[in-house]
């Protein structure tokens, strides 16, 4: 399980804490208005940003003071983060050789697979200019998704997309995480999104992130900092 016990994040006059248990396996909405702090918890997790107090756990290993890349932890971002000069096929080979070295046969398979599992076979020599924004989307997850790590975190990666294209990439992710048992935290504003994709949802507002809630029971009996925030 992954553990954020007493948590103090502090960047200049901003303060976020947290205190709570994830479950692994289990998909789980992040939710609040911009600025609360929905991305910094995510980065702490994830080793970009260092808390003030307290500790991570990873089913009781404290990976608090581990880098990003020694952590069970994979990020997909907003932005994908594919280079444009690669292939499809090598941006994901560096989900597996970090340093760009030629992918071995079982590489390429791995690939191959992955491209195949995000529908997107038969794509591996196109560059990220000859794709659309749903599939740049499922080029970017099949990458994350060929680290293997049991922690996913999602900082808005589909928030770009429109309804319908937003709807399937949440569903694929429920689907891929939920075959490798991945906990998977997913970054939102969009309140459908949570109902939609996660069984419990953290609500961040007024310098807390607060222990998960039933996503259906949050909602429809909102506390004053998300009834505020829907405008409820």
């Amino acid at each position: 399980m992954l553990e954020l016990a007493d948590l103090t994040i502090r960047a200049g006059a901003f303060t976020l804490r947290a205190d709570m248990t994830l479950q692994p396996g289990e998909r789980v909405a992040v939710i609040g208005p911009s600025g609360a702090g929905k991305s910094t918890l995510l980065d702490v997790i994830a080793g970009f940003y260092a808390p003030e107090a307290g500790v991570v756990r990873w089913q009781g290993r404290d990976i608090t003071g581990l880098a990003p890349g020694a952590r069970p932890v994979s990020i997909l971002f907003q932005d994908q983060n594919l280079f444009p000069h690669l292939s499809l096929a090598r941006n994901l080979g560096l989900a597996l050789r970090p340093g760009g070295g030629r992918l071995g046969e079982a590489d390429t398979m791995n690939v191959e697979e992955a491209l195949a599992e995000v529908g997107l076979a038969g794509f591996g020599a196109r560059k990220p200019a000859q794709l659309s924004g749903g599939q740049a989307s499922r080029a970017a997850l099949a990458r994350v998704m060929l680290q293997d790590r049991p922690v996913l975190l999602l900082d808005e990666p589909f928030a770009a997309l429109g309804p319908a294209l937003k709807t399937e990439m949440l569903d694929r992710v429920a689907a891929l995480a939920e075959a490798r048992g991945a906990l998977t935290l997913l970054v939102s504003h969009d309140p459908a999104d949570a109902r939609r994709f996660a069984e419990r949802t953290v609500l961040v507002a007024d310098g807390v992130a607060h222990p998960p809630r039933d996503t259906k029971a949050l909602f429809d009996d909102p506390p004053a900092a998300l009834a505020a925030y829907l405008g409820a």
